[in-house]
């Protein structure tokens, strides 16, 4: 048996941040899910179509994702990256390692390839999620369930507002913020074309 000191991640610091979602978020996935399950809790154009998560689906697709996660060996001690526009995956992922109790931290997406893997390599994450660079994307097959399935499913009541996300992880602070407001809320957040 041999032993070997880890060397620790480095301090966080802007362009990478550590995200403290909120402590109640989980908690308010279950309400909406449990109050309001077939209202439109997400939606998002992909490849000119669009795509819609009830709030039930939100919250199974967060429960499936933590399995994933856990299946990649993502425990309480972990820390996710993340990395890119703002959409349901990178949300749900996010809840979905919160709910495991590992570290969430984001990472500016508008950085050049080669400072973004010096970030990844300076914070140390056992996990990345960056959106577009499928080579240091180290969370695999963990994506929600085939868009297809959420495909055209969208119900929403009359009289109902809508948020709405255009950001990324470039905004400092804005994934706790845009989970924040959704959560609280328990209004649909709709996302602009991508892919």
């Amino acid at each position: 048996m041999s032993v070997r000191e880890l060397e620790l991640p480095l301090e966080v610091e802007w362009p990478a941040e550590r995200v403290t979602v909120l402590p109640q978020a989980l908690a308010q996935l279950h309400h909406w899910a449990q109050v309001t399950p077939l209202h439109n809790a997400l939606r998002h154009k992909h490849d000119g179509q669009w795509y819609a998560w009830r709030w039930i689906d939100a919250l199974r697709d967060v429960e499936r994702l933590a399995d994933g996660l856990r299946q990649q060996g993502f425990t309480a001690a972990s820390r996710l990256a993340l990395s890119g526009a703002f959409e349901p995956n990178l949300l749900l992922l996010a809840l979905a390692a919160q709910s495991i109790g590992g570290q969430i931290l984001t990472l500016a997406d508008d950085l050049a390839p080669a400072a973004l893997q010096q970030q990844v390599w300076r914070i140390r994450p056992t996990h990345v999620y960056v959106h577009g660079l499928p080579p240091m994307a180290t969370v695999q097959r963990v994506g929600p369930v085939d868009l297809s399935q959420r495909l055209c499913r969208w119900w929403q009541p009359s009289g109902k507002t809508e948020l709405w996300s255009e950001e990324s992880t470039h905004w400092q602070g804005g994934l706790a913020a845009v989970l924040a407001q959704w959560l609280n809320s328990g209004q649909s957040l709709g996302f602009p074309q991508s892919g």
